[in-house]
């Protein structure tokens, strides 16, 4: 029995301890792991990308120029073709900073790898945002 009571102290003893440094120690360093894993997470993700995309307000227009794409046809061709914004010199955005762009495009945009417009890594399905379908390539990050 004293063992129990014993070990209980201790146990309580541990868990106000454990509860302190939880709130102290480990929490303050949990915290500024999390900070840290978001900073490292940023600059490895990279703070702004090249951006190139066509914007269709209608999904089937955007649906055409997917399948252009999917043809072989070059990225500004069909952009130039189908995008419907001030960006239709080859759908060039330029560089983009994180927080610069609309939930769903940055999303995607951060997300995919670099490309060439000769060949192309895009976004399939397009990415719906209040501007209408996007297809959203990148160049570049840094």
């Amino acid at each position: 029995m004293p063992p129990k009571g014993k070990g209980g102290k201790e146990g309580g003893k541990g868990t106000k301890d454990g509860a302190k440094g939880g709130k102290c120690g480990k929490g303050a360093a949990a915290g500024g792991g999390d900070k840290e894993k978001k900073e490292e997470k940023t600059i490895k993700g990279g703070t702004s990308v090249k951006v190139r995309h066509i914007l269709c307000e209608k999904h089937s227009k955007c649906m055409e120029a997917m399948e252009k794409l999917k043809a072989g046809v070059r990225f500004s061709e069909v952009a130039s073709q189908y995008s419907e914004d001030k960006a239709r010199q080859g759908g060039d955005l330029g560089w983009m900073t994180r927080g610069s762009m609309t939930g769903p495009f940055q999303d995607a945009a951060f997300a995919l790898p670099n490309s060439t417009m000769d060949k192309p890594i895009y976004t399939d399905p397009p990415v719906k945002t209040k501007f209408g379908y996007h297809i959203i390539m990148v160049e570049g990050k840094k």
